[in-house]
């Protein structure tokens, strides 16, 4: 379809809707917009459409510049089934820049396919997806768009094709078809590092060498096509239930790998430094992995390659492995004894059963290590008069939201003897970016530790995504100490996790869409570097001791 201007784009069969200006409605009204807006929602909510219309229609004429009365507009015109009224409305959502365009752009495509314009239905379904419409599968069942799921353009843009009347290379092919077009459509910035022509010549390439590939191989190709798109949140790999693994857990300390974790049939590995893998040094593996590796930075490689040197199937599609099914360590074990050993690849999903690195230490869990599970919770230290805040997951717990946590957090050091706060988000992955605001606000509130010297936040490989915002949030507007290693992201970043399932492999894929400016323009930092310098160290681990917090310890003594 041609490209549009925004001007031609939004006069694409738009009906006029007459709305009257504050001019004319005298200024004085333009007060009640915001109780008119509660009263709106209030009848939505008691789905109470015709009179939450009226308001909508009263509030817009009141202020026409603000978008989101406009989008809920449109949405109760659809609600009541007037869906040739919903369309302007949904135009001056997109014209004014509220929410998702291509959200808006969909609900006018439905809003013509019920009302039974096929041809405008179309045109508005390709501006969404031109736009960077990210639900293919609601697309596929969404029941508004029912009649038009037999014709041939709705096929190519929802990918329905039936796979499983395919021969294997022409479903292979439809697969990376629909990875490279989903892309070049939904991501921020495909191009950033590698031009469209490095794309193009990639994606010829593989479509051709296909036939001659093991599914393995053509897996470990769509791993690194996502990979050039050189962002940590766009990325492939196959279905969990797929992925078969060694039962061991490792880790990138500064020693180099060691097994953290083991299954009780390798108890005896817990402990022990991995020298290679297939006879190959691990510090080459890594090296080849990157190319596979979806990363902000090489934080993402320290922290994905010991976990994907236990997968059989990965290593052997990058020749590296001899077989599918299992892998040979060469390892120096707890004992000093160095030898090798063959792991079958299973479930390595951890339990309680498994033998940790740990099992001999003299001292108690340190804090970073206890109650992992859950996404947040502090403790006091009265010998130090600190509070440690463990900060885990971006997601809110059942049992009390990060706004009543934070409230909480806030009156405890308020009211108590805490003279610094130590805030570790080392293991936090990320989730959801706006429940960070409560405990982001709570903290620069708490002026008695909010200084310098009194406020650290321990960060490390694993902070990322949501939480790469709250450590950038409280690198520039509190008096934090950074402590441990650098964070798995930068200040800056293309970031967003939007999935979708390929329809003949079953691949597991995430596209990022989102550019997050959450520092300054001119910061161009690979990640957030720690004042204190405190990476993880395996004799401090085993030994269950926290190098970050013993730097706290040490700065604090010497700077009373």
């Amino acid at each position: 379809m041609r490209c549009l201007s925004l001007a031609a784009f939004l006069s694409l069969a738009i009906p006029s809707l007459a709305i009257s200006t504050p001019e004319q409605n005298g200024l004085l009204g333009t007060a009640a917009y915001p109780k008119i807006v509660r009263e709106a929602e209030q009848a939505r909510t008691a789905r109470d459409f015709a009179k939450a219309a009226q308001l909508f229609e009263e509030a817009v004429k009141l202020n026409p510049v603000e978008g989101s009365a406009w989008a809920r507009l449109g949405r109760t015109y659809y609600d009541l089934k007037q869906y040739s009224k919903a369309i302007a409305p949904y135009a001056k959502a997109i014209e004014l820049g509220s929410g998702f365009r291509w959200a808006h752009a969909y609900d006018i495509a439905c809003c013509y396919a019920l009302d039974g314009k096929k041809a405008e239905a179309f045109e508005w379904l390709d501006e969404s997806m031109k736009m960077g419409w990210r639900d293919l599968q609601h697309m596929r069942t969404d029941e508004d768009l029912v009649t038009l799921r037999e014709d041939p353009r709705f096929v190519e843009m929802a990918a329905t094709k039936d796979v499983s009347k395919m021969s294997r290379d022409e479903a292979w092919r439809y697969d990376l078809w629909l990875l490279d077009r989903e892309i070049r459509r939904k991501h921020f910035n495909p191009y950033r590092y590698h031009s469209k022509q490095q794309f193009d010549a990639y994606v010829a390439k593989l479509r051709a060498d296909i036939p001659k590939l093991a599914d393995g191989q053509v897996m470990a190709a769509f791993m690194r096509l996502c990979a050039m798109c050189a962002d940590g949140h766009t990325g492939a790999r196959p279905q969990d239930t797929a992925i078969k693994a060694a039962p061991i857990q490792m880790f990138w300390f500064r020693e180099g790998i060691f097994v953290t974790a083991a299954s009780p049939a390798h108890a005896d590995l817990a402990g022990a430094k991995v020298l290679k893998v297939e006879g190959r040094l691990v510090e080459d593996i890594a090296s080849q992995l990157r190319a596979l590796i979806s990363r902000d930075n090489e934080m993402g490689t320290k922290s994905l390659a010991p976990l994907l040197m236990t997968v059989p199937a990965l290593l052997h599609a990058m020749g590296i492995a001899q077989s599918p099914d299992k892998l040979t360590f060469a390892v120096l074990d707890s004992a000093g004894k160095s030898r090798e050993v063959t792991i079958e690849g299973g479930d390595a999903r951890p339990t309680k059963e498994w033998a940790t690195a740990r099992k001999d230490a003299k001292s108690p869990e340190p804090l970073t290590l206890k109650d992992r599970d859950k996404p947040y919770w502090f403790e006091y230290l009265p010998e130090r008069k600190l509070v440690w805040f463990q900060y885990n997951s971006v997601r809110n717990d059942p049992q009390e939201s990060t706004a009543k946590f934070a409230e909480r957090l806030e009156k405890f050091v308020a009211e108590n003897d805490v003279q610094r706060v130590v805030v570790d988000v080392r293991w936090n992955g990320g989730g959801n970016s706006f429940l960070n605001m409560p405990i982001l606000h709570a903290i620069v509130r708490m002026t008695k530790v909010n200084q310098p010297g009194r406020l650290f936040v321990i960060t490390g490989r694993n902070t990322f995504s949501a939480c790469m915002n709250f450590a950038t949030d409280l690198d520039m507007h509190t008096h934090a100490m950074f402590v441990g290693e650098p964070t798995g992201s930068s200040p800056n970043f293309i970031g967003e996790t939007v999935r979708m399932t390929l329809p003949h492999s079953k691949m597991l894929v995430s596209i990022s869409d989102l550019y997050w400016g959450r520092g300054w323009p001119m910061d161009y930092r690979t990640w957030i570097a720690p004042s204190l310098y405190a990476p993880p160290v395996f004799e401090l681990y085993k030994a269950n001791r926290d190098p970050a917090m013993e730097a706290i310890l040490s700065y604090l003594d010497e700077n009373p």
